[in-house]
């Protein structure tokens, strides 16, 4: 995405939160979370706050930050503020109207109790849950773009390592492996810890990796993403080292199936909950749905696990450009675990693959 392209889709991102801001009420906004303010002003530091208001915004950051702030942020006015961010609010010099909109899903309650008293003679505070979600959950050409990168780039480490893995090899060997190879392609960082789980291990979802070696015949269940440009992917395949039993390759293809049902069902205006039950209950139908606990999948982006959720409880109709993972799982205590998960962009109406590597036990 270019320079220009960027600060023209900001500059638009902003104006929809304006308006927003406006149908509800808010004289002003105070952003607390680091990638929604990245998101709407293209600041990748590790210490900021946003301050949106109808005439003017303002982004504080302090005195390590100087020159990425001045050169990263183009759409709202960067503040350098020796005192604070409270401090700063407090002064009096930034206009905040009769009504401030506070992130109460996003702030310390340390941090909110200081806000609310450094305004609280001059107007009344309002908690927001979940605000930017609606407008982050439908990503741009330009997001997808950055999405498209990553994906490509785990892919790539992901044929480097599978063939590494042997029983000289442990999980924690595969893991580092893993976070190396992003970097070396060009991702800033890894999106999430990779998860690298052998035999009876790959029965927890979220394993962290062990200094196990693996097993002959065990299946391995590996999940993995990298950062590119501030934005994530996220994938899960599962493999096995040398033959594995028949139970393993039965499991096995009752995910894979299940997962490519989720991405072919998928359509737009359909709401979340019903993808997730369509593929539930065909693992249900196989005599495993106990074994499927977690939801389907979650929306990605700046964050790995952003406001979609895939998920019994979800409520979101699905839209085109909506980004979120499809990764059903089995998972058998004391055997093994079974997980296949691609990251989808819904396209013309439907899902389409951010990721091109084999899904084939």
């Amino acid at each position: 995405m270019s320079i220009s392209d960027r600060e023209a889709w900001q500059r638009a991102s902003l104006e929809r939160v304006l308006l927003k801001m406006d149908s509800l009420g808010f004289d002003a906004f105070v952003v607390t979370d680091l990638p929604s303010i990245r998101w709407l002003t293209g600041f990748s530091g590790s210490s900021a706050r946003l301050l949106l208001t109808p005439r003017a915004s303002w982004l504080f950051t302090d005195s390590r930050y100087r020159v990425q702030a001045r050169d990263e942020v183009r759409v709202v006015e960067p503040v350098i503020d020796a005192e604070g961010f409270v401090a700063a609010l407090h002064s009096g010099r930034y206009p905040l109207g009769g009504c401030v909109a506070l992130q109460s899903d996003r702030v310390s309650w340390h941090e909110a109790t200081r806000i609310i008293a450094a305004v609280d003679e001059r107007c009344r505070v309002v908690p927001v849950d979940g605000f930017f979600d609606e407008f982050r959950m439908v990503k741009s050409p330009g997001e997808l773009l950055l999405m498209q990168r990553a994906a490509d780039i785990s892919c790539q480490v992901l044929g480097e390592v599978i063939p590494m893995i042997s029983s000289s090899m442990s999980e924690c060997d595969i893991a580092a492996e893993i976070s190396c190879r992003h970097r070396k392609l060009g991702a800033q960082k890894d999106s999430f810890d990779p998860i690298v789980a052998s035999g009876p291990r790959g029965a927890m979802p979220h394993a962290q990796p062990s200094d196990a070696h693996f097993e002959p015949g065990a299946l391995i269940v590996i999940d993995m993403g990298c950062m590119v440009d501030g934005y994530a992917s996220d994938q899960t395949r599962t493999v096995g080292l040398g033959p594995v039993c028949a139970e393993a390759k039965e499991v096995y293809g009752i995910v894979l199936e299940a997962q490519q049902l989720g991405v072919r069902s998928a359509r737009c205006g359909m709401r979340a909950s019903e993808l997730d039950g369509i593929v539930r209950s065909f693992i249900a139908g196989h005599g495993y749905g106990d074994a499927f606990g977690h939801g389907l999948g979650h929306g990605i982006g700046l964050e790995v696990h952003e406001g979609l959720h895939i998920s019994p409880k979800g409520e979101t109709v699905l839209q085109e450009g909506m980004v979120f993972t499809i990764e059903p799982g089995i998972y058998l205590e004391g055997k093994f675990g079974v997980r296949i998960e691609d990251t989808v962009v819904m396209e013309a109406g439907q899902a389409r693959s951010l990721q091109n590597y084999p899904r084939e036990l």
